[in-house]
């Protein structure tokens, strides 16, 4: 199982949000680049970062993610305001790993179709769920597909990697939603990363246990309440 620390960047700035609400935000450090080399240091084998602007459809933070990427030697993925073909195209080219489709994969099928016959497993579809539904345009809106008949339709275009979020759980240190990643894992044949809630070592060891192939640990980090190189130890 990978460990991927989180970076959420708004306005150039290192953040979280609770339950993706932007007016529930804590700016951990202004200095995304800086915080991306302290994780690679402690030994994170994968980054995760968001551009939250980009996710609403406001100005986006490339630039910055552009250099967090070519400062690391380890891989990079990132998501937020994905949502066209250049997008994506741009994006890899600034040297990222792999791209995330979110809204865009829910109101566009077909992009992630042509997305994947150009560049395979370097598109991840991430699928955010509260209450079941698979959420929207930044976690404010909620569509009406179901998180796993979504994650069918997904496998069915030929997606290898979904990041799997309960936003109910999502940056509230409360722990996992464990039934929905197994559900999920049990569900589909595509690796699933598990998001949201995770705010100890214990329930890293229990999402180990589901199965999935890799967690994103954002806030427990920053707080403290996740030592990384031993999420990495229990990980392996």
């Amino acid at each position: 199982m990978i460990v991927f620390p989180a970076i959420d960047i708004i306005k150039g700035k290192c953040v979280r949000l609770a339950q993706g609400q932007y007016d529930k935000i804590t700016i951990f450090s202004d200095d995304p680049v800086n915080m991306a080399l302290q994780f690679q240091k402690a030994g994170a084998e994968y980054l995760h970062v968001v551009d939250l602007d980009g996710a609403r459809g406001e100005s986006n933070n490339r630039e910055i993610i552009s250099n967090i990427a070519k400062s690391l030697d380890i891989p990079v993925q990132t998501g937020g305001g994905i949502r066209t073909m250049a997008d994506i195209d741009e994006v890899l080219n600034l040297g990222l790993a792999r791209v995330i489709l979110g809204t865009s994969a829910v109101k566009n099928p077909d992009l992630v179709a042509e997305a994947i016959k150009k560049y395979g497993d370097k598109i991840i579809v991430g699928i955010d769920a509260k209450d079941g539904y698979v959420a929207i345009e930044g976690w404010e809106k909620t569509s009406s597909f179901k998180a796993l008949e979504f994650a069918a339709k997904m496998e069915a275009l030929g997606v290898s990697t979904i990041i799997y979020t309960d936003i109910n759980t999502d940056g509230m240190l409360a722990g996992p939603n464990m039934y929905a990643m197994k559900e999920m894992v049990n569900e589909v044949s595509m690796d699933v990363i598990a998001s949201g809630g995770v705010a100890s070592l214990k329930d890293i060891r229990k999402l180990k246990e589901t199965g999935v192939a890799g967690v994103i640990v954002g806030k427990a980090i920053y707080t403290g309440d996740v030592d990384l190189k031993q999420a990495l130890q229990i990980a392996e």
